[in-house]
């Protein structure tokens, strides 16, 4: 294909360890955050056969260290660029740490069915498997191919493509981390060629209710965690602080202790969105006689950081907990 007819695709940087480097080339573990975007692309010309690609620093830190705010101010710049005739796709690197947090958000609040692709690395680039530079390929090559429009955000790593509403991290260092054994991924990147064998079906993107053109802020929205011999205090304290909904990590599906029920009801004393997710890394927390009892809502299959995402979002329309639920329970 003639270069002036490939697809313009535009990469944002925001850091992580794809943009890392060690000490060693057998290190694959410690490393620090020492590239720019423009290096990163650098390393793997290849790319320009598949897009006419163009970079942005948007930022460039770890992961751990994304707020509210930069989501917003990442959210408004991809809609500024999906909006014009001269993109027609967007990839973002980012760290994996919070990789499936950023994604999720972007997943409910573009509002373009045109690609938007979240890629990064295990490895930093300096390690002799580094994995960043073919993450990098496969994602514009993704982002590249017209069957992944309106398909919603995707995450592109290890030569699968997962819809960002359930692609999370499984693994601490492995460059298979992001798994999705229930629901599957939705494709593949094999060598050259990109294959989609299945669509997300949960709303996204232009068929959201969610646009933050407009927002300034989100609601403060914090997680607390069950285990044995839990107290309330965590859930007080978030109340105390601020908060305007609070997720609960709960043991099993979404089970909640005599404690946790206090906590509970001091949330809804207090006019705070209190939702059961779970610790347990898989399934769906199922509607309970509690969620009637005490006015929770039950996660669905979001897992407790997911849920936080969403919950902040829904709070910028309804603090009502029957209509939180309808939210949980349609994206």
């Amino acid at each position: 294909m003639p270069a002036s007819a490939l697809p313009r695709v535009v990469i944002l940087g925001t850091g992580g360890t794809i943009a890392a480097a060690a000490t060693a080339t057998t290190n694959t573990t410690d490393y620090e955050l020492t590239h720019g975007i423009e290096a990163v692309l650098a390393a793997v010309p290849e790319m320009q056969a598949y897009a006419r690609v163009s970079a942005e620093q948007f930022v460039n830190m770890a992961s751990q260290e994304v707020d509210n705010a930069t989501l917003l101010r990442l959210a408004l710049r991809i809609n500024v660029l999906l909006a014009s005739d001269d993109v027609d796709a967007v990839v973002v690197t980012h760290g994996t740490d919070t990789m499936e947090e950023t994604a999720y958000f972007l997943n409910l609040v573009v509002k373009s069915i045109k690609p938007v692709v979240v890629v990064g690395a295990m490895r930093p680039s300096t390690a002799l498997s580094a994995d960043g530079p073919l993450n990098l390929i496969n994602a514009v090559k993704v982002a590249a191919a017209p069957d992944a429009a309106a398909k919603g955000v995707l995450i592109v790593l290890n030569d699968r493509i997962g819809a960002a509403r359930h692609m999370a991290k499984t693994h601490t260092t492995a460059t298979d981390a992001f798994l999705v054994s229930e629901f599957g991924t939705i494709g593949t990147v094999l060598g050259t060629e990109v294959n989609f064998h299945a669509q997300p079906l949960r709303a996204h993107t232009i068929h959201t209710d969610f646009d933050v053109t407009q927002v300034a802020t989100l609601p403060k929205v914090d997680i607390t965690y069950g285990y044995q011999n839990a107290d309330s205090y965590m859930v007080d304290a978030a109340i105390t602080a601020g908060a305007k909904g609070i997720v609960y990590a709960a043991t099993g599906n979404g089970t909640l202790s005599e404690a946790a029920k206090r906590g509970a009801a001091s949330a809804r004393e207090h006019g705070v969105v209190f939702v059961r997710s779970t610790r347990v890394g898989g399934g769906s927390v199922t509607h309970h006689r509690v969620d009637a009892e005490l006015d929770t809502v039950a996660a669905n299959s979001l897992n407790p950081q997911k849920a936080r995402i969403l919950l902040s979002l829904v709070l910028t329309l309804t603090s009502d907990p029957r209509r939180v639920q309808t939210y949980f329970d349609h994206y």
